[in-house]
């Protein structure tokens, strides 16, 4: 097989959605059916073959994003199984900026819910393809119509069905296809392949109705198939599959497939649809960087006889293996043992294993080409989101952003011999996770690890304790405060120091300016050359940003600032570098007194879905916790959701008490909102 075809026939896909949407369920069908595994594993006991942490094996939810491939009609599809709790959303994040193509799957129940939204999102800022599977058509409530409009309504996709569900709850047991004209019954017995039968007469006029909006909406897209719908002749399966992988691949249309992942229906024809429909590595744009020295737009196509060009999207300590690094292959090709360059920090590293991965297993393979994922060892200096490129052909790809922590949490080690091994065991987990945060409380000196939520702090102690035999004494989860000023502030310092011989001095004069919470720190500089040498200016600016560390409030990180530098004077013998810092440091802080500061806390968007007997309950605890609730909306299957915006310090510990509220029956997602001021009683309280 040629090179070319062997691209032709590869899929970069993953699987993404909503906690409990059943997405390793669909995995491992997926892996069933391909003869990748012999015997399906299920979540619920803890032998799902792409859940492999123990961790994960125990809360029954994906963790870590984990790799693995198949094959289905002579085409290799390289899959990505990801998490779905918002906790982990940096493991979507990273696989997203590898991958062709992405399936994202709703609960037929659930619809389209928060996690959903936001890896549409994550895959929208990609420009991914999408598929949609419906999954768990067979659930009391599930509503194949109702995910559809919602889809439209909420991500705004351009939903087009390209399948009926045969039957909803316990009667469902197949699919009907509106692009072939024809049913799939699947049977109980997971072995036996699906038969292809007639559609059901029941069906007729909803298949026509759905077949004539599917036929419309290829026509808007392909000239051809208007003009035939004009002519009333009706399009060949073959010419819609073309315009409806036309279409998925320019982001215009996104074809909805439904089934039962659990109960094995629909899964063969979904791998027909990621076939058909998702790209290849030949059908998405080169891959844009830019020269790291002369910094000119660089392009790498899929080509095998370009320069080496890889994006390491993933790193990861295996106990057998030690450092691995996940990478993706966009052109060129290396062979284990090539020497590379990592153009991000410009070292050179020789590759010296490469490992196709199956979850937690590996099968060592010789080379890659463009289109690969896969494992490499021996990029001990390379980090998420880093490029390796050909030493004689350096290109830097754009990096991945990753969003801020919003809790932290104390870590001590349990005794002065953990000491040491606490800390390189915190460093390799923050190695492999971007989102997990090392700091040192400025007051104390202790330890502190900051993260996306309760769960991805507790995961990380966890592993500490499994995987680096640590255990750590751990302080309560603390919110991730921020300070700013709530108006203009101006401030000055002459930092002077005389000890006999040449002394130190600087003189600052600054402006400090409220911004929006959501920027960094804008800096701008004034001063004449007679006030501050430019050899200082450097110093003033270092000074700015060290005290931007501490807020003069309570000691938080300082936000949102714009900080003008307008003068200030010099000695010609005794100023420094240092005494610059120092006096831009003290200037920032009297400025930043003078602008009224003001403490800043996370605030949330939270879902809670609630059986309606309890929502008063419910309603009544949320309002205590200084909840704002933008909407209620009732559900099919008799439950209201509740769409809110609290403070993540009142939500400490919500798990339980909505278990208790609720009898176990409820659920709630959060995710991180925005800043905003903490209310003055409150904030008088913390000061002090």
């Amino acid at each position: 097989m040629s090179s070319a075809e062997e691209l032709r026939t590869t899929r970069n896909i993953g699987f993404a959605a909503h906690i409990d949407a059943g997405k390793t369920t669909t995995t491992e069908r997926i892996l069933y059916y391909t003869g990748k595994v012999h015997r399906m594993g299920e979540v619920h006991d803890g032998d799902a073959t792409m859940d492999w942490m123990p961790q994960e094996m125990e809360r029954g939810i994906t963790i870590t994003s984990a790799a693995t491939t198949c094959i289905w009609r002579d085409h290799r599809i390289n899959i990505i199984d990801t998490p779905g709790h918002v906790d982990f959303t940096v493991e979507v994040e990273r696989s997203l900026r590898v991958l062709d193509g992405v399936v994202i799957i709703f609960c037929a129940v659930g619809g389209v819910q928060p996690q959903s939204e936001t890896v549409w999102r994550q895959a929208s800022k990609y420009n991914v393809p999408r598929l949609a599977f419906v999954n768990k058509m067979d659930r009391i409530g599930a509503d194949f119509h109702d995910v559809l409009h919602e889809m439209r309504k909420r991500v705004g996709a351009e939903a087009v069905a390209v399948q009926l569900p045969i039957g909803n709850e316990e009667k469902h047991r197949g699919v009907i296809d509106l692009v072939e004209q024809c049913a799939w019954i699947f049977s109980d017995d997971e072995d036996e392949p699906p038969q292809r039968t007639e559609i059901p007469p029941k069906a007729h006029d909803l298949v026509d109705a759905f077949r004539e909006h599917l036929v419309v909406s290829l026509a808007d897209i392909n000239p051809d198939l208007e003009a035939k719908f004009f002519a009333g002749e009706d399009p060949t399966p073959e010419e819609m599959w073309a315009t409806i992988r036309e279409a998925t691949i320019a982001c215009e249309l996104v074809p909805v497939l439904c089934g039962s992942a659990f109960k094995n229906k629909g899964i063969q024809p979904l791998l027909d649809a990621i076939v058909r429909c998702l790209p290849s590595p030949l059908d998405v744009p080169a891959v844009v960087g830019e020269h790291p020295e002369s910094h000119e737009r660089e392009e790498r196509g899929p080509d095998p006889e370009e320069p080496f060009c890889a994006f390491a999207f993933k790193v990861a300590v295996d106990p057998f293996v030690g450092h691995i690094t996940y990478i993706r292959c966009y052109s060129g090709t290396a062979k284990a043992g090539d020497r590379v360059l990592n153009a991000d920090n410009g070292k050179k590293q020789r590759i010296t294993r490469l490992l196709r991965m199956h979850a937690n297993r590996r099968e060592e393979i010789e080379e890659i080409g463009p289109g690969d994922i896969v494992a490499a060892v021996g990029l001990d200096q390379t980090t998420t989101g880093d490029t390796l490129c050909a030493l004689n052909a350096p290109v830097v790809l754009e990096r991945i952003t990753f969003p801020e922590p919003v809790i932290s949490m104390v870590i001590e080690p349990r005794s002065q011999a953990d000491e040491e091994k606490l800390g390189a065991a915190l460093q390799r987990l923050a190695m492999e996770d971007p989102t997990l945060r090392l700091d040192t409380d400025r007051e104390t000196g202790q330890q502190l690890i900051a993260g996306m939520g309760e769960l991805h702090l507790e995961v990380c102690v966890d592993r500490l304790k499994r995987e680096f035999g640590v255990e750590g004494n751990v302080g309560r989860p603390r919110v991730a405060y921020r300070e700013t000023i709530s108006r203009l502030g101006r401030g000055e310092d002459r930092f002077v120091k005389q000890t006999g011989g040449r002394g130190q001095y600087g003189h600052v004069i600054l402006q400090l300016k409220p911004l929006s919470t959501e920027k960094p720190l804008v800096y701008e500089d004034e001063s004449k050359g007679n006030e501050i040498p430019p050899e200082f200016r450097s110093a003033v600016e270092a000074g700015v940003r060290e005290a931007m560390g501490a807020g003069t409030l309570a000691g938080y990180p300082v936000v949102g600032i714009e900080c003008t530098v307008l003068g200030g004077s010099f000695h010609e013998v005794d100023s420094s570098d240092i005494a610059f810092r120092v006096a831009a440091a003290r200037a920032f802080q009297n400025a930043f007194r003078a602008g009224a500061p003001v403490l800043l806390e996370p605030v949330m968007a939270a879902e809670v879905v609630t059986p309606e007997q309890y929502f008063g309950d419910v309603v009544n605890d949320l309002t205590t916790r200084r909840a704002q609730i933008v909407e209620v909306t009732a559900t099919s299957a008799g439950a209201r959701t509740i769409e809110l915006r609290v403070p993540l310090a009142n939500m400490f510990g919500y798990a339980t008490a909505l278990r208790s509220l609720t009898q176990g029956r409820a659920t709630y997602t959060m995710e991180p909102d925005r800043y905003q001021p903490v209310p003055e009683d409150q904030q008088r309280e913390m000061v002090g």
